[in-house]
C-alpha cells in the first residue's frame, strides 16, 4: 500500500539465509563428491547360492561370476575395470558370465564407442578363468553389434546371440542360452532355446538375456517353461536412489524387476546392478556389483 515501509531483514535473519545457503552447496558439492568418486567405484561383491532342479551333481559347487553394464570408457575408466577384473580374479570362478553394454552410445561419437568396445574386451582377457561368455545390449547394438561381438571374440570371449551351448563336464551338462538384446536387437526364443533342448532329464537350461523385463515374454513362450535361471544386467539397479523416492530413472524393459532375485513360476531372475553409470557420472545408494553365484543340485 502507499506509504507502506519496505520490510528489512535483520542482519540475524540474513546471516541464517546465507548460513543455510552455504550449508546447502556444500552440502552438494560432498553429495556429487560422493557419488561421482566414491560410490561410483565402490565394487560390492554379492555372493549367492542357487538351487537348480535337475542339475547333474558333478556341477554341484561350480562358481560363476556374473559382470554386467560395464559402459566403457565415457564414464568407467580403464583402471575401474581392471579393478574389477582384478576383483573376479580373486574370486576364482569356474566360468564367467558377461551381460552386456561393454561401451556406451550416448555423449561421445561412434568412433570413440567403438574403439571402447576393443579396449573392453583387451581389459577382460585379464580374466584368468577361459571359461568366458558374453551376450549384447541395447548400447552395444547401437554402436555396432558385429563390431562389439568380433572386439569379445577375437580376445577369447564366447559371444551367445540367440544360440545356445552346453557346459560340459564329466559326462553330464547343462544348457547356457543368450538372446539378443531385447530392446534394440531381436531376441529369437526358438532359436535361443530350441525344442531340441527344452525340458530334458537332467540338462537344466540357463539364460542371459540383457534386458529383465523380457522375461515376461519369456514366460509367456514355450521355451519359457524349461528355464531355469535368467541372468540379467541392463537397470544399474537403478543408479541413482533417493530415500523414499527409488530410482531417479530406470530404462526401458528395465522398470518392472530392477535388482536383486525374483521368482517367477519356476524361473528364478537375477537382475545384477552393472559396474558402469551412464547419463550422469553417478551412483547413490547403488554401488556397483559383482556377483557370484554358486549352483546347487535342488
Amino acid at each position: 500500500m502507499k506509504g507502506m515501509a519496505t520490510p528489512v531483514l535483520s542482519p540475524a535473519l540474513k546471516t541464517t539465509r546465507r548460513s543455510f545457503l552455504r550449508t546447502s552447496l556444500y552440502g552438494a558439492a560432498g553429495l556429487a563428491l560422493y557419488s561421482g568418486e566414491v560410490e561410483r567405484h565402490w565394487i560390492e561383491v554379492s555372493q549367492h547360492d542357487v538351487r537348480i532342479a535337475g542339475l547333474p551333481a558333478v556341477f554341484d559347487g561350480m562358481r560363476i561370476a556374473q559382470l554386467s553394464d560395464i559402459h566403457l570408457d565415457e564414464f568407467s575408466e580403464p583402471f575401474f575395470l581392471q579393478d574389477a577384473v582384478d576383483r573376479v580374479n580373486r574370486l576364482n570362478p569356474d566360468a564367467v558370465f558377461l551381460t552386456g553394454d561393454y561401451v556406451t552410445w550416448g555423449i561421445s561419437t561412434r568412433k570413440f564407442a567403438e574403439g571402447a568396445a576393443w579396449q573392453c574386451a583387451n581389459i577382460l582377457t585379464g580374466l584368468h578363468c577361459r571359461k568366458r561368455y558374453a551376450i549384447l545390449g541395447n548400447h552395444d547394438v547401437m554402436v555396432g553389434p558385429d563390431l562389439v561381438t568380433v572386439a569379445l571374440a577375437d580376445n577369447g570371449i564366447t559371444v551367445l546371440t540367440n544360440t545356445c551351448l552346453p557346459i560340459e563336464y564329466s559326462g553330464s551338462r547343462f544348457w547356457l542360452a543368450g538372446l539378443d538384446d531385447p530392446v534394440f536387437g531381436n531376441p529369437d526364443p526358438e532359436l535361443a532355446i530350441p525344442a531340441r533342448i527344452r525340458n530334458l532329464p537332467n540338462e537344466p537350461v540357463v539364460v542371459m538375456c540383457h534386458a529383465p523385463d523380457f522375461v515376461d515374454d519369456l514366460l509367456a513362450h514355450p521355451a519359457g517353461k524349461s528355464i531355469a535361471v535368467m541372468l540379467s544386467g541392463h537397470t544399474h539397479g537403478g543408479q541413482v536412489r533417493l530415500p523414499l523416492v527409488g530410482a531417479m530413472q530406470l530404462p526401458p524393459l528395465g522398470k518392472k524387476y530392477v535388482e536383486g532375485w525374483f521368482r517367477l513360476n519356476g524361473l528364478q531372475l537375477y537382475v545384477n546392478r552393472g559396474l558402469g553409470a551412464v547419463g550422469v557420472p553417478f551412483r547413490f545408494d547403488c554401488p556397483p556389483e559383482i556377483t557370484l553365484f554358486t549352483l546347487r543340485s535342488a
